[in-house]
């Protein structure tokens, strides 16, 4: 069996956030062990999943793990990506596939928060993206969680730039009279336009206690998380077309 590496990136219009992606898994493949290794994107960008798998088969791939460079498990995960991993098995019913779950809730991603703590707050607010799957919002707040507890912050919260409640602007507005420094960190690997967008809604509340920490990115701590994930994936079961996604735990 002549086994090979997917990795799905989530894609961008913005050519900076395309190459911090591929300059990421490239930097990942070195720890991997598997000859044939393809880089692809979800939307907005190429190659395809479709062209990643073909270009895997090409090569000599007879079995394919497909990794997605997802934060967290949600929509684009539980049913996007299978739906492409659908699509390459009917044209290459030939090619057996296992498919990794996203980095999700794990120990690397804790230190990595903790990483871009300042010991001049004791408040926290992770800015998650946001989904319409509750999955999203659960993990973000376990993770918010376990780093309250090994950092010693007083409170770590959690709030969404879309799709989930509370938002990052009801966030603010409800710091928008504190008297203690507060730092939000968005939960991002990439922002692009988002951190303007973001450090202009902290100016306009004007309180300078409201800080706007880096966002997440991406790290030594982060790679070897993925990394892990990516191994998991090579030994993972068979997936099955049209098979329901289950994240396991973490």
């Amino acid at each position: 069996m002549q086994k090979a590496v997917l990795y799905v990136c989530h894609g961008s219009r913005v050519k900076e956030a395309r190459d911090e992606a591929v300059d990421f898994i490239t930097s990942c493949k070195v720890h991997v062990d598997a000859e044939i290794q393809e880089i692809s994107f979800l939307e907005l960008a190429e190659p395809s999943i479709q062209e990643g798998f073909a270009a895997c088969v090409e090569r000599g791939a007879t079995h394919i793990a497909v990794v997605p460079l997802l934060l967290l498990t949600a929509v684009h995960a539980k049913k996007d990506i299978p739906g492409e991993i659908d699509n390459c098995m009917e044209a290459y019913p030939e090619i057996s596939v296992s498919y990794g779950r996203p980095i999700g809730v794990h120990d690397k991603m804790i230190e990595s928060v903790i990483l871009h703590l300042s010991s001049m707050v004791d408040h926290v607010v992770l800015i998650g993206r946001g989904s319409s799957d509750p999955a999203v919002k659960r993990d973000l707040g376990t993770i918010a969680e376990k780093v309250r507890q090994r950092s010693g912050m007083k409170t770590v919260q959690t709030c969404f730039l879309t799709a989930c409640e509370p938002s990052f602007t009801r966030a603010l507005e409800d710091r928008s009279d504190t008297r203690e420094p507060v730092l939000f960190i968005p939960y991002l690997l990439f922002t692009g336009l988002l951190m303007k967008e973001i450090q202009m809604k902290i100016n306009r509340i004007g309180n300078p206690h409201l800080q706007l920490g880096k966002y997440l990115g991406y790290n030594h701590l982060v790679r070897e998380a993925f990394v892990e994930r990516t191994h998991e994936a090579l030994s993972s079961p068979l997936y099955r077309r049209g098979e329901q996604f289950v994240a396991a735990d973490a």
